[in-house]
């Protein structure tokens, strides 16, 4: 089964910029909605942005207007860029098909502090 890799997580502060890099090996990328999830402690993963393969793309309220999601059918990669980060931005954020039918990965951490 296809599974994902992510990177790009680091520590930031508040203000700043991260852009993560999702990989997928295996599969038919250029087939899968891909999107962006996050799970901050204590908390749910949710969905932060996603994007079909016919370029429809969507966003939490929450990052619209800071986030951008972007996708490479020929590097099997879909990207993030966060930009204006906040500390309620500070999550573990992983990438998965849409609907999920990827394995997941073990995510990337999102640090937001000063």
């Amino acid at each position: 089964q296809a599974h994902v890799v992510e990177t790009g997580g680091g520590l930031v502060q508040p203000g700043g910029s991260l852009r993560l890099s999702c990989t997928v090996f295996g599969g038919i990328f250029n087939s899968y909605f891909m999107a962006w999830y996050r799970q901050a402690p204590g908390k749910e993963r949710e969905v932060v942005a996603r994007i079909n393969i016919d370029g429809y793309i969507s966003y939490a309220d929450s990052v619209k207007g800071r986030f951008t999601i972007t996708r490479n059918d020929a590097k099997n990669t879909v990207y993030l860029q966060m930009n204006s980060l906040k500390e309620e931005d500070m999550a573990v954020y992983y990438c998965n098909s849409y609907p999920i039918s990827l394995n997941w990965g073990q995510g990337t951490q999102v640090t937001v502090s000063s």
